[in-house]
């Protein structure tokens, strides 16, 4: 679905902006609505490592948020900067730093500005859960390419778009299991891995590896294997 950039011209939604800004204080608590995603970073984490191992890199995490996955990779030996566009999330991860006595920069910058400045910086650049949240998934694809080195890797985590989906990310995870806030996604901007593999094809990366991500109510547990019809992790080349 083609969406238009904000009138400001960056390639953000206020909306979205604010709706995990209202969050932030709770973003390092493993038991509030993030969760998911304390339980999925390890998970993530090894498999990052699998394909591109962090140690000594330079490693940038596009749409940081809180902190979880920039300062999991910095203790693997990474060289971590992380960046987003809402400012009190932001604030959240460098004040963990202080508890945590990690080292991570953080910066307030939207990829496609921060592409312009530091084009071709980064061994590793890795985009989790954003790109269905931003209103031009495509420029979010282009400028992580545009930061990542030659022979750089661009790793980008979200959610396929089917019906299935539909049923498990919504209907199933902020309706039924209340795993998540209502409204935290909007299924209309959900990518297929067809069209993620577009722009990443447009935007002059190869395609290397597509991993999905499952979760088994009964036992609470989060796999990953062959099955991308709902969340998917998808690992690329520059």
């Amino acid at each position: 679905m083609q969406h238009v950039q904000s009138q400001t011209g960056t390639n953000a939604d206020p909306a979205e902006l604010e709706k995990f800004s209202q969050l932030a204080h709770r973003w390092w608590d493993p038991h509030s609505e993030f969760r998911p995603l304390h339980e999925i970073n390890p998970l993530r984490l090894g498999w990052i490592e699998q394909q591109a191992s962090l140690a000594g890199k330079d490693v940038l995490d596009v749409g940081c948020g809180g902190g979880i996955l920039a300062e999991s990779m910095a203790r693997r030996g990474a060289r971590v900067t992380g960046i987003d566009l809402a400012e009190k999330p932001l604030k959240v991860a460098q004040l963990h730093l202080l508890e945590s006595r990690i080292e991570v920069r953080y910066e307030l910058a939207s990829p496609e500005e921060f592409a312009e400045r530091h084009a071709g910086s980064f061994d590793v650049v890795t985009c989790m859960e954003l790109l269905e949240h931003v209103p031009d998934p495509a420029s979010t694809v282009a400028a992580c390419a545009q930061l990542a080195r030659p022979g750089g890797r661009v790793f980008f985590a979200t959610i396929n778009r089917n019906a299935k989906s539909f049923l498990f990310a919504i209907v199933g995870a902020e309706y039924v299991l209340r795993m998540l806030p209502r409204g935290t996604h909007e299924y209309a901007r959900f990518i297929r891995p067809s069209e993620l593999v577009a722009h990443a094809r447009a935007a002059a990366l190869a395609a290397d590896d597509l991993t999905g991500m499952t979760y088994n109510p009964v036992t609470r547990t989060y796999a990953l294997g062959s099955d991308v019809d709902v969340n998917y992790i998808a690992a690329f080349r520059k």
